[in-house]
């Protein structure tokens, strides 16, 4: 797993760090997730680069075995987690899919400020990360995806998702290679 290289124009893209999901039991505790996709945000920020916080505050309406669905939940359960502190300038996205750009602005968004590439952290990596992955992919991003700032219920799941599906969708590191890389590009 190595990042070889991030366009001048990459955006990050935290996935479904927020309050609701946090004490959901985790591989990798959701804390030290975000604390990761925290510093990742403010390398993005001090280098002038878009960072996208993506929140989940409904399911698509199809019926699934599982049956959960998301919906009568407390007022600040969508709340994006301190640690990835959250500046006026972040894009936004509220998502009721799995994936940030399915039934959202997000692809004109990024393409109106010229990104061609996203890094991706968050949770649950097969589930929300994968799926944001496999959009950008399919929309023509580069795709590099931070391993060490992502996390999932299953483990299995996760290694998975990190193993076999994310090589052929992008680069994948961890969250000091991504900050050095960002930090070693003329900008």
């Amino acid at each position: 797993m190595t990042v070889f290289a991030l366009d001048p124009k990459t955006a990050l893209i935290v996935i479904d760090l927020q309050k609701g999901i946090a004490a959901l039991p985790t591989q990798i505790p959701v804390s030290e997730v975000a604390q990761r996709a925290g510093a990742l945000a403010a390398a993005f920020r001090r280098h002038g680069l878009p960072v996208v916080l993506v929140n989940v505050a409904g399911g698509a309406p199809g019926r699934t075995e599982q049956g959960r669905r998301l919906e009568g939940l407390p007022s600040d359960w969508t709340d994006f987690l301190p640690e990835l502190g959250r500046h006026p300038e972040d894009l936004t996205v509220t998502k009721r899919t799995w994936g940030a750009f399915s039934h959202t602005a997000l692809d004109p968004q990024l393409k109106a400020l010229g990104v061609t590439q996203v890094v991706i952290a968050g949770v649950a990596t097969s589930i929300g990360v994968e799926s944001t992955a496999r959009q950008a992919y399919e929309l023509g991003f580069h795709v590099t995806l931070a391993a060490d700032a992502m996390t999932d219920m299953n483990p299995r799941a996760h290694s998975n998702s990190l193993e076999a599906i994310f090589p052929r969708l992008g680069e994948v590191g961890s969250t000091n290679e991504i900050i050095a890389l960002l930090d070693s590009t003329p900008g």
